[in-house]
């Protein structure tokens, strides 16, 4: 499917629930977080279904996301069945890592291809302060996990807050140095809990990279295998990469392959923007493959030529990352 700027979209990014085990700061406020509740949230079948006629507008590529898509009950089921529906032939998630050791050779076996693993310090206290509730230890086992299973590339998601964990950087290389992980820095972006967001914390690739340069020679290098805007260099003598994601400072909208579908039911054809066409009420009226299919094209044909993120979030996008898919 082809959208009215010319950009292929085959890549569908699914939020299996809004819920959490984890409250970082920059994504979700400590408490009052008001749960969609069971009876609000596509059911598994539901998405299984989307998923289908997803894929005969031209849908490809999966990625699960939340919340944190491991809390969802029978995660395993649902990745079976996206693994079992003709066109789709790559299935991976966004997780924080924390259940992950314990499902992932269930996972690996049920279909999931590849994971991206949200860590966002090396610091025990750090990540303990950032996460409000998180214990480090079971994300590096994560990681671990996910590079024993050959779950490959295994990609490792760090948003760079300046005065937090930009002094982690040359770090965080390291570690993209010794073992084959793809290290991916992700600019600060006004989409979470606004009260923790300040202009002043972000800091842009072209900074992080020139800290990199210190200590490493980075080559540019073509794209790790995967669906993301993020730009990549060879670590010279490493084992794996690092990559940029830059939403802010050099924007990728005009590359943009997705679409994104929230755990209520709601299509959105841009993180950023507020429209979004209901697939729950559609699927509540027992709309045929055809009427969704048509919600699809319409959902396609509206995605925005880019993003006003560098406007801010704005007080009337009352959804926040998290309600939306990150």
């Amino acid at each position: 499917m082809v959208d009215s700027f010319g950009r292929k979209i085959n890549y569908m990014r699914i939020s299996v629930t809004d819920r959490c085990n984890l409250r970082c700061r920059y994504c979700m406020p400590e408490e009052g977080v008001q749960n969609l509740g069971h009876g609000k949230i596509l059911s598994l079948e539901d998405l299984a279904r989307l998923a289908r006629v997803a894929a005969q507008v031209g849908i490809s590529k999966i990625r699960l996301t939340g919340g944190e898509p491991l809390v969802r009950k029978n995660i395993t089921g649902l990745v079976a069945c996206l693994a079992d529906i003709d066109g789709i032939d790559d299935i991976a998630m966004t997780t924080n890592g924390l259940l992950f050791p314990a499902l992932a050779q269930d996972l690996k076996d049920a279909g999931l291809k590849r994971i991206n693993i949200s860590m966002d310090t090396l610091k025990e206290e750090r990540f303990e302060y950032i996460t409000r509730r998180g214990d480090l230890s079971s994300v590096r086992e994560a990681v671990f996990k996910a590079l024993e299973l050959e779950m490959n590339p295994v990609k490792i998601n760090v948003v760079v807050i300046r005065g937090f964990n930009d002094d982690e950087i040359v770090d965080f290389a390291r570690l993209a140095y010794d073992h084959p992980l793809h290290i991916r820095f992700i600019e600060f972006m006004p989409v979470g809990d606004l009260l923790f967001w300040e202009p002043q914390r972000m800091m842009n690739s072209d900074e992080i990279r020139m800290v990199l340069q210190n200590d490493y020679e980075l080559t540019p290098q073509k794209a790790i295998e995967g669906n993301g805007p993020a730009r990549y260099y060879k670590i010279s003598g490493g084992a794996g990469s690092i990559g940029f994601i830059s939403p802010m400072s050099h924007q990728f909208c005009s590359e943009c392959n997705r679409i994104r579908l929230t755990a209520d039911g709601k299509l959105r054809g841009c993180l950023y923007e507020k429209q979004e066409v209901d697939l729950k009420e559609a699927l509540e009226r027992e709309a045929s493959d055809e009427e969704l299919r048509e919600l699809f094209w319409r959902a396609i044909k509206s995605k925005p030529a880019r993003h006003n993120m560098d406007s801010g979030w704005g007080q009337q996008n009352l959804r926040k990352m998290y309600q939306i898919g990150g």
